[in-house]
């Protein structure tokens, strides 16, 4: 699949010496949904203000659809469309006029039929003639996705598209940036949300301190640093753990009705087979048994918390 954004050692260090972007190197393919996942002021903006032409940065170079974003900028910028995370609209406009007027400011012909594909899309059209102020903080942000798809761009940024926004209208923008993928967009989201990022994205990259420590395919990524646990029921209460499952990760409930045991899902080493066999040659007689994976959120908690990760990406 061919590259639609492609990075290469950027920097950004402000005047006060403050690095914000630290030999940021990567690559996104068309037509994929990238998830950015950071805490706050871990660099996620200032990577895509420097993409988007808002922001400059210290060295380095980007390429969207093979077009400098210095040398091409507006080749590039037309390219990409950018949903920042306040709300900044003509308050006094309507949908309509606020979409149209987008569109014409990249220079890009009147196109009604298409106008009026995007607010459908968006669950907009009924509130075409409405004006900004009347509307509901959620509406007024898909009025912002609207603009942003109104030039037609091959990417597009949404900064925290559901900040703020409460649960049920958070599912419909899921499903909206799946519409988005559908249609050939390439879309790359900032987000709090983990459970965002593991419902839409198809890749994740973490950042930390300006550093993206990571980047991989999300079911990837679980697999690969997730832990799993297994937990086995037990038909009658253990005194206490018998010598011979005196094994690394292997615990006994305070209440004594449970046995668990937690592994490294990437350890090619361990053999569940042989575990449950031992522990049924010991006589121990289990009613149930259940698995549990690490989720996405406490794999993201692990990589930010963790200072000593020094794997490349």
């Amino acid at each position: 699949m061919n590259n639609i954004l492609s990075i290469s050692h950027l920097y950004k260090t402000y005047q006060s010496g403050f690095k914000a972007l630290k030999d940021i190197n990567l690559e996104i393919s068309k037509g994929e949904i990238f998830a950015l996942l950071g805490q706050n002021g871990a660099g996620k903006t200032t990577l895509i203000s420097i993409i988007c032409g808002i922001v400059n940065s210290s060295s380095g170079h980007v390429f969207v659809d093979g077009k400098d974003i210095i040398d091409n900028y507006r080749d590039a910028r037309e390219l990409i469309g950018l949903v920042p995370q306040e709300l900044s609209t003509d308050s006094f406009e309507t949908v309509w006029n606020t979409v149209t007027f987008s569109r014409g400011l990249y220079g890009k012909a009147p196109n009604q039929a298409f106008i009026e594909k995007i607010l459908k899309d968006l669950s907009l059209w009924d509130k075409r003639h409405n004006k900004i102020m009347m509307l509901s903080g959620g509406m007024k942000r898909r009025v912002m996705i609207a603009k942003a798809l109104s030039h037609e761009p091959k990417i597009l940024f949404l900064d925290e598209p559901t900040a703020g926004v409460d649960v049920s209208l958070r599912k419909d923008m899921w499903n909206l940036v799946k519409i988005l993928k559908n249609n050939g967009t390439t879309v790359i989201l900032t987000t709090h949300y983990i459970e965002e990022a593991e419902e839409m994205a198809d890749r994740i990259g973490i950042i930390r301190n300006g550093e993206l420590i990571m980047v991989d395919n999300k079911l990837a990524l679980m697999n690969k640093l997730g832990k799993k646990e297994l937990t086995l029921e037990l038909q009658n209460p253990l005194e206490t753990l018998p010598r011979e499952l005196d094994i690394a990760g292997l615990s006994l409930s305070d209440d004594k009705c449970e046995l668990t045991y937690r592994f490294d899902s990437k350890d090619e080493d361990i053999d569940i087979a042989q575990l449950l066999q031992k522990i049924s040659n010991l006589g121990i007689a289990f009613k149930d048994l259940h698995t549990k994976q690490s989720s996405l959120e406490e794999i993201f908690v692990n990589l930010v918390n963790s200072e000593a990760y020094t794997d490349e990406v």
